[in-house]
């Protein structure tokens, strides 16, 4: 976004850092594979108490956000969050650190919404914005009028999902985005691969892996999670930095699908239990029924 695209300056009233949360906090975007529909099965096997908290693979944030609503107002990090995809960490340090100046473009933005505007925004090179508010508002904006919520980028890394086809999408909820940026206001955001927290992660605290995960199918395999495929053998990376983890006492939980190959990988060291769970993104409405995953720890 130009400067010319820039709101006036919000009224006082809104406050830029809300603490603390006056709602529960929730994802800010969708995003494939999203935790909300598996939150009750996470937190049954998430540990009853940590030291800090670690998700390397973000997205959506459901785990994180679940968590941080049920604590007190923040005081210190406590979290780590990472994601290799770097528009969507310069996502979360927006919401964190100025949701004030995110909520004044994306209440512009939805003012002004039509085709030529979504077509217009999403001609934009994002990683040429120096300022991560209108990342922030690029990347929300699409991730609202866009076909299915999808997040998807060709070769060159452009985003490359049509519009979606919403009467009225919700392109500025500000009461999310404020009770998101209360509640990140007690995580440290890093733009990381997840091999990184074995450098971060001690002895009692606790790490949620949450992979693209091993299709089920040649043909329902997602890759454009970052430029980048996510292939099996990073899967068998992941499960090794897994093993490390549990080594040193570190609490681990990992989701992935219920197929052969990840219950190969995870089957010597580590517990697997089956759950069942909602699939939200899909092309096709009639694949978007309950599905078996894997929780492993």
């Amino acid at each position: 976004m130009s400067s010319q695209s820039a709101a006036p300056l919000l009224p006082q009233t809104l406050p830029l850092f809300p603490t603390p949360l006056r709602t529960p906090a929730l994802p800010f975007v969708k995003w494939a594979g999203g935790k909300r529909r598996l939150l009750s099965d996470l937190l049954a096997h998430a540990p009853a108490s940590f030291v800090r908290y670690h998700e390397p693979f973000v997205g959506g944030g459901a785990l994180f956000f679940a968590l941080a609503s049920g604590r007190p107002p923040a005081r210190g990090r406590w979290a780590t969050l990472s994601d290799a995809n770097m528009r969507l960490v310069r996502t979360y340090r927006a919401v964190r650190d100025d949701p004030g100046g995110l909520i004044a473009r994306l209440r512009v933005m939805a003012d002004t919404h039509d085709e030529d505007r979504f077509h217009e925004v999403r001609a934009i090179d994002p990683d040429a914005l120096d300022d991560d508010v209108d990342v922030a508002a690029w990347f929300i904006y699409l991730n609202k009028t866009a076909f299915n919520g999808l997040y998807r980028v060709n070769r060159r890394g452009r985003f490359n999902v049509p519009i979606g086809r919403y009467t009225h999408p919700a392109i500025c909820d500000e009461e999310v985005l404020l009770s998101a940026s209360a509640a990140l206001q007690g995580a440290e955001i890093l733009h990381a691969g997840f091999e990184g927290v074995l450098e971060r992660a001690a002895p009692g605290d606790f790490v949620y892996f949450d992979p693209p995960y091993v299709p089920v199918s040649e043909t329902a395999s997602f890759k454009e999670y970052t430029s980048d495929g996510f292939t099996i053998d990073d899967q068998a990376r992941l499960r090794d930095v897994a093993a490390a983890l549990k080594m040193r006492d570190v609490q681990v939980l990992l989701s992935n699908s219920d197929t052969q190959p990840v219950r190969e990988l995870y089957r010597q060291g580590f517990d697997q239990a089956r759950v069942w769970c909602g699939r939200a993104i899909n092309s096709k409405a009639t694949a978007r029924g309950r599905v078996a995953e894997l929780l492993i720890s």
